[in-house]
């Protein structure tokens, strides 16, 4: 048993949610096996006899037995649900029930063969699909699978027997998994059994024992399966620790973490952490701890961290990154016990010389103390090259600044002067809080080494002018002595933890810069609408960020890798690089500078991927070639994501539109089909009809037959020409070539002009003109307008009943005059009295309607939109019924304007 969770202990809430989203939820069993034939399916309806006869509702929803007669006689006394039939392909498929399954709602459901493929027009292409839905009714499954059906093993498994498997299974859904029970038999009996035909048929005994069913492929299938049921439970027991707050280790199996700095033994540390891994066969990773002080750290000291970083993810290892404060040691302890490590590799420290009992243990010795759970080894690094390397770090870190220590000397200088006058004008005895100021001062504003050479000074200084016998460094009082020994050790103390506070300070404004960068970017990055903001977003921001060169490639014509946008401006990339930037978008992995795929680039390419695929790929090159640390490459994953995600969103936008373009198209050229179809042709229809009998019949025709035929003729012919007029005068609205003659017109005159070319269509109807002679003059163009009113009085005698009114009626309203037409007819509905200007729209009921396009009150809308003027349709009276439309002209230049 392992600790019991402390009262400062808490269950992590990824695992408590977990945990809650299985409620309601079937549990699933997986019988998984390393070979075909080791008894998969007859381990499961064993386990399923035993719940049945503990009074467990228990149900066949699908079982293969393969005409095994030991697996056929454990049917027996089970309830089996019966099969659906579906006829592909001149055969009958028998599949599983999904339906009668869920609404029969056992406690337990038995379904074979998890990997199987069902047949066309099932509610599911996989089996494992339905399995799905088996569970999210609150029914347990109990399933079997082979090891070789596992997607991230179908490789392994090809390459070890030579045979690819097409039906796969998804390895979260072994995730799912409640409980996994391995099925495993020894190669031998396994192939004695293949022999006795207890797995497959005679005839394919031999060739099965020759390819699959080697004794070597069995050995390797097993570890296989051994390994991937080893993991799922450790994986399981993990989660339960972390949901019951239990702190660990359980060394149920190794667990190798190996912690890295910027010590020169980082990469040994590495190396010695894979060979320990390799030897328990244990997993293990690599642990990079960010304290305050990352930010003081040289170039080349991060330089070292990124390196092994790199080493370590090369040979396998997983990357785990933490925040420290002062308690670094704690923190390792804490992450070591959440990812139940059993043993911990870290740096053997530098042996201690001078003041050892004055200054605190170091991060190892800590944890020796305190780890007492775990394995824990020291490892150091070549002497030789640890001593060079300290000398280097050292020397940059103590050369690195140095006015800063100018500075320090100055400080020091002014607290001696305060400090004289102090003692000139205040005697005091505790002048040593004077340069002990001055030692904090130094600390805060310019780190540890120069504060440590700030308290040095001072305790000199001090010594020398405020100390007798004075201006000597001879002291004949022991207070004094005791005074200055305290002075100094408590200016180190000081100044260290000032240094510490100061660095502690940096590092969280450093995080609040890049915090609210980042918040900045994610929200510029959401507002930017079209591709190329996202683009021009995403390159500036990162390379803000990361302080970094950025450039965005994107597929162009062709799918070829195109510099879409680039921070600072760059036309094009060398060959090298750009060779690197195909890499990572044809295989979807980081290429180039820091990885283990062509490092000689400039550039590190990072491909931009999403669900639907990659969608490009962003390259960044650091300022001074520095090497980017851990923290920076997971803010670079972040931002990557985020820019995928846009890109993706922009490129959905633009096909959505493009669909939907492409369906408006659609539309309107059905429409065009459907009125050129019927309407175009009626009229052509007359003419032809008309024209035949003046031709066939002309001998038996009076005068007057002729006559008519003829008026037929004409008046079929004018309606023809006016729907062509309507699609010729809607193409030029669409492409904006309409060209307005405006001039002064008399409205009366227009719509005589309109009464008088639909004559025969007036004809059946009693046309009431309720037009003043004395209406201002309009601003329009006569010949356009007259079109207007032609169609707006086409559709009142179309839809009107025989005999009914047409009334036409005009009057000033404002700053313009306002023309009505209105009919007797059935009305137009509320909901459809702006949509009968739309193009087609008469054609989207039935095609049995009277004739016309469809296109009339749309190009009268155009046209009036066109003059600065107004239509708009609505009843004729009170009750809804009859319609009325009403169009609004401007009037002419210095028309009298009346209300």
């Amino acid at each position: 048993m392992g600790p019991a969770p402390s009262s400062e202990s808490r269950p992590e809430p990824d695992a408590l949610l977990a945990e809650a989203g299985k409620e309601g939820r079937g549990r699933l069993k997986i019988f998984l096996g390393s070979a075909p034939g080791v008894g998969k399916t007859y381990a499961m309806l064993q386990a399923a006899r035993t719940r049945a006869a503990e009074g467990t509702d228990v149900v066949v929803a699908i079982v293969e037995t393969h005409g095994r007669q030991e697996t056929e006689r454990l049917l027996r006394n089970l309830s089996v649900l019966p099969r659906r039939s579906h006829f592909y392909r001149g055969r009958i498929l028998h599949e599983m029930d999904l339906e009668a399954l869920i609404e029969r709602g056992p406690q337990i459901a038995l379904i074979d063969e998890l990997a199987h493929t069902n047949a066309p027009e099932s509610r599911h292409e996989k089996r494992w699909q339905d399995v799905e839905d088996v569970l999210a009714a609150g029914i347990d499954v109990y399933t079997t699978l082979n090891i070789q059906h596992l997607e991230s093993l179908n490789d392994i498994v090809a390459r070890i027997s030579g045979v690819r498997v097409r039906e796969t299974v998804p390895d979260n859904v072994l995730e799912l998994a409640d409980e996994i029970e391995l099925i495993d038999l020894p190669p031998e009996e396994l192939i004695e059994r293949l022999r006795q035909g207890k797995v497959y048929l005679h005839d394919q005994i031999a060739r099965a024992i020759e390819n699959f069913f080697s004794k070597g492929n069995l050995t390797a299938l097993r570890e296989l399966a051994m390994r991937v049921a080893a993991d799922r439970v450790d994986a399981q027991m993990i989660a339960h620790m972390k949901s019951h707050a239990i702190s660990g280790p359980w060394p149920t199996q190794d667990r190798v973490m190996v912690c890295i700095n910027e010590a020169p033994v980082a990469k040994p540390l590495v190396r010695a952490a894979k060979r320990m891994a390799d030897r328990a066969r244990a997993p293990w990773l690599a642990l990079n701890v960010v304290t305050s002080s990352r930010e003081s750290l040289s170039e080349a000291s991060k330089d070292r961290i990124a390196e092994a970083l790199r080493l370590a993810e090369a040979l396998g290892a997983e990357i785990a990154s933490v925040n420290a404060g002062s308690d670094i040691a704690g923190e390792i302890l804490e992450f070591a016990r959440s990812r139940n490590v059993t043993r911990i590799l870290i740096g053997r420290p530098r042996p201690r010389r001078m003041f050892a009992s004055f200054t605190r243990e170091t991060v190892a010795e800590t944890l020796v103390r305190k780890g007492e759970d775990f394995e824990i080894t020291l490892i150091a690094a070549d002497q030789d090259e640890a001593r060079k390397a300290a000398i280097r770090a050292g020397r940059v870190e103590v050369e690195r600044d140095p006015r800063a220590y100018l500075a320090a000397t100055g400080i020091v200088a002014f607290a001696a002067a305060t400090a004289f006058v102090i003692e000139r004008v205040f005697p005091v005895a505790s002048l040593s809080l004077v340069f002990l100021t001055g030692v904090l001062v130094t600390a805060t504003r310019f780190g540890l080494w120069p504060s440590l050479y700030a308290a040095t000074v001072s305790f000199f200084t001090y010594n020398f002018f405020f100390t007798e016998p004075y201006r000597t460094f001879i002291m004949h009082r022991r207070d004094d002595i005791l005074t200055l020994v305290l002075f100094y050790v408590a200016s180190i103390l000081a100044g260290n933890l000032a240094a510490r506070l100061r660095n502690q300070a940096i590092a969280q404004r450093a995080i609040a810069r890049r915090t609210a960068s980042l918040y900045e970017f994610s929200r510029k990055l959401a507002s930017a609408a079209s591709f190329d903001d996202v683009v021009w977003t995403a390159v500036s921001n990162v390379g803000a960020i990361l302080r970094c060169q950025t450039v965005a490639l994107m597929p162009g014509a062709g799918d070829r890798l195109e510099i879409s946008g680039a921070f600072p401006p760059l036309d094009e990339l060398d060959a090298r690089d750009h060779g690197a930037a195909l890499w990572a978008w044809d295989h979807g992995e980081p290429a180039g500078r820091t990885t283990a795929t062509l490092p000689s680039s400039n550039w590190l390419f990072l491909p931009l991927r999403t669900a639907q695929g990659t969608q490009g790929v962003l390259g960044i090159k650091p300022e001074d070639r520095r090497s980017l640390s851990p923290n920076d490459l997971r803010i670079l994953d972040a931002l990557g994501d985020q820019v995928a995600i846009a890109v993706e969103r922009t490129r959905l936008v633009s096909d959505l539109q493009d669909s939907r373009i492409l369906s408006e198209t659609e539309r309107l050229r059905s429409a065009l089909l459907s009125s050129v179809s019927h309407d175009l042709r009626t009229p052509l229809v007359s003419i032809i009809g008309a024209a035949s009998s003046l031709i066939e019949a002309d001998e038996v025709l009076c005068s007057d037959g002729r006559r008519q035929l003829a008026e037929t003729i004409r008046e079929e012919g004018d309606r023809l020409n006016r729907y062509v007029q309507n699609l010729l005068d809607m193409t030029r609205l669409g492409y904006g070539a309409l060209k307005l003659n405006r001039q002064p017109s008399d409205v009366r005159e227009l719509v005589g002009a309109a009464v008088r070319q639909l004559g025969p269509e007036l004809k059946r109807h009693t046309l009431i003109l309720d037009v003043a002679d004395d209406l201002p003059p309009v601003d329009v163009d006569p010949i356009l307008m007259q079109q207007v009113f032609a169609n707006v009085l086409d559709n009142a005698a179309r839809y009107a009943p025989i005999g009914s009114n047409v009334t036409v009626t005009g009057a000033t309203g404002g700053d313009a005059l306002v023309i009505a037409v209105s009919d007797q007819g059935p009305g137009i509905p509320p909901a459809d009295r702006e949509r009968v200007f739309d193009m087609f729209y008469r054609v989207r009921a039935a095609d049995g309607q009277r004739a016309g396009t469809g296109l009339g009150l749309a190009i009268c809308k155009g046209i009036v939109d066109a003059h600065g003027g107004g239509i708009r349709a609505g009843p004729a009276v009170a009750d809804g019924t009859g319609t009325r439309i009403e169009i609004r002209l401007p009037l002419a230049a210095g028309t009298k304007r009346s209300a």
